[in-house]
């Protein structure tokens, strides 16, 4: 399962739906989510692709502290 969390938006989508196998390295992910949701990649030039335990991504913006 792929978790995007994206401009407020929060969306679970299947791997085989947006083409991500779990040899994908960050910048191919990012380049599946960005056609997915119809963007320009660069907007997801800051966002971290959290690789769960469970085989799950979790698409997100980075988290500031302090």
């Amino acid at each position: 399962m792929i978790h995007i969390r994206f401009e407020g938006r929060s969306l679970d989508i299947a791997e085989n739906q947006l083409g991500i196998t779990a040899s994908m390295n960050d910048v191919a992910v990012k380049e599946r989510v960005s056609q997915h949701l119809d963007v320009h990649t660069n907007r997801l030039s800051a966002y971290v692709v959290d690789r769960r335990p469970s085989g799950d991504l979790i698409i997100r913006p980075q988290a500031v502290y302090g």
